[in-house]
């Protein structure tokens, strides 16, 4: 299928083919579903919201709710401010949300609609509910990605929601509090991510939370509003934490900046925690903040080391190719380095100088191909040129994998082609096994597809 990739690599500056992102609102829907009862709001047009729903409900495999603003060739020409007045009115009479977040699009950001103004006309008109809420980011496809819209999102609620709570003295049986920005990750990995924290005895409120809501069970029933997310009186006490845990440069920096300006909560900006050392990092972290490190969680950590030590063998020396959002693969990148892989070419499709140096302190002397802003042609060229043993990456690494022949294990998002990756988390110790399990199973597997009879092995 992509039998016509050249093995030269060209610079190419206003050329991108098959790029390794997505846009902004896909990604401020996704975060936006992260509250309780809230509908997210594409200020565009029909079209736009529909791609980011049904692109979203193919990788969660769950319906996504979402309103939108309609707009026609007379709001493109005279604004939105009728369009977003109207569609607001009919949230609230119809769906009866406890919050609206907007998100702008292309066509809105190009013709300039103020929606703060918009907003507050909806106020003075009373079209907005008592004890209802608005907010909206910025959020237009042509810069940036859905890491950036998502981000953007997260920082929205937190400059909307987080104030300053000067009465924070606890009783000695309240548990410390601690705000955990998760990042772009599946809800599985919110979960995951909470239960980590809270089983050292910290509280927990994590903005945006997923789970519950993109992996709501089947009851037989079509609840609209799903159990799962962020309630608003949560978002509100962002201030009685003892600090906020943004997980991920790209995806939750802005959101824990955020939350310590407005609410004085003073910020940490971690890596996202896949594999072991970034899971380490994580959870010193919460100990240094007034968690503890318990016996159970030791041993999670133990049995991850265990099956490293176990199968260093078939990783050691082994070649791999990485792509995707920017937060996974450098995490990723780091995990494939501590089982003695060579992370050769390393891509993302989301801008930030910051990646590169990331990769190379990383990697040390034997970084490879790096680049920031790249595309899946790329990528193809670099391993026609130098091959590797494996690829990490999304769904759409499936041409590359089937034009090389290269094994291929997906992680990250979308997964189109699969179902069940949403379930199972690839964060902490419990996903790192789970991640080493599918990487390990992907090389045996094309060792047992290679083998001669006489190589055959029963067990390896």
């Amino acid at each position: 299928m992509l039998k016509h990739t050249p093995n030269e690599v060209t610079e190419r500056s206003a050329l991108r083919i098959n790029p390794a992102k997505t846009c902004q609102p896909i990604g401020a829907m996704y975060a936006a579903l992260g509250i309780h009862r809230c509908l997210p709001y594409s200020h565009g047009s029909q079209g736009c919201c529909s791609y980011h729903r049904s692109h979203l409900t193919r990788h969660f495999k769950e319906p996504v709710m979402a309103a939108t603003s309609s707009f026609t060739e007379g709001a493109s020409v005279f604004g939105g401010q009728p369009n977003l007045l109207q569609g607001l009115n009919t949230v609230f009479t119809t769906y009866n949300p406890d919050v609206v977040a907007v998100h702008t699009t292309c066509l809105s950001e190009t013709i300039g609609d103020d929606i703060p103004q918009i907003v507050g006309e909806a106020k003075r008109q009373e079209l907005i509910p008592e004890g209802k809420h608005v907010f909206h980011a910025s959020t237009p496809s042509y810069v940036g990605s859905h890491v950036v819209g998502f981000a953007n999102m997260c920082t929205a609620m937190a400059n909307y929601f987080a104030v300053e709570i000067k009465d924070t003295k606890r009783k000695s049986t309240d548990k410390v509090q601690v705000n955990i920005a998760p990042g772009f990750v599946d809800p599985s990995d919110m979960r995951e991510l909470r239960r980590l924290a809270e089983g050292t005895g910290l509280k927990v409120t994590m903005f945006p939370d997923t789970s519950g809501v993109m992996d709501a069970p089947q009851t037989g029933q079509h609840i609209f509003y799903p159990e799962g997310g962020t309630t608003v009186e949560e978002l509100q006490n962002l201030g009685r934490g003892v600090a906020t845990l943004g997980l991920g440069w790209w995806a939750s920096r802005e959101a824990a900046i955020a939350v310590e300006k407005k609410a004085y909560v003073p910020r940490e900006i971690l890596d996202l925690p896949i594999g072991i050392g970034a899971t380490d990092r994580f959870m010193a972290k919460l100990q240094f903040r007034g968690g503890e490190l318990t016996h159970e969680l030791e041993n999670e950590r133990g049995r991850l080391v265990d099956l490293m030590v176990d199968t260093q063998q078939h990783f050691h020396g082994k070649k791999v190719a990485i792509f995707g959002d920017p937060d996974h693969v450098l995490a990723l990148t780091e995990f494939a380095r501590d089982l003695g892989m060579i992370p050769v070419h390393v891509l993302t499709g989301t801008p930030g100088k910051r990646f590169v140096s990331e990769a190379e302190r990383i990697l040390g002397p034997k970084a490879g191909n790096i680049k920031v802003e790249g595309d899946l042609f790329t990528l193809h060229q670099w391993i026609k040129a130098e091959p590797v043993d494996l690829l990490l990456g999304n769904t759409y690494g499936k041409y590359i994998a089937r034009a090389e022949d290269i094994p291929f294990v997906r992680v990250g998002w979308p997964i189109l082609d699969r179902v069940g990756h949403g379930l199972m988390p690839t964060v902490g110790y419990t996903g790192a096994v789970r991640l080493l399990v599918k990487m390990i199973d992907a090389l045996l597997d094309r060792r047992d597809r290679d083998s001669v009879d006489h190589e055959f092995e029963l067990v390896l």
